[in-house]
């Protein structure tokens, strides 16, 4: 894998990390308004955790091919 490649995989797994482990909570647990602080905290965690299971999963899968 060149440098060049390899610094673009980087880039779009940290921008796509960050979006989906702070931004998505971040708007989550500004959004839903309907439920109390449990209730969105409970939410925000799971989706937190399925992120984060995703996120492994997924470059896992990538590594697996060869692509990262």
């Amino acid at each position: 894998m060149s440098w060049f490649r390899a610094a673009l995989s980087a880039i779009a797994v940290v921008v796509i990390a960050f979006v989906l482990l702070v931004i998505v909570p971040d708007l989550l647990l500004r959004k839903l308004t309907g439920l109390d602080r449990h209730g969105r905290v409970a939410v925000t965690t799971a989706w937190f955790t399925i992120a984060v299971v995703a996120l492994a999963w997924g470059l896992r899968k990538l590594q697996g091919r060869h692509v990262v």
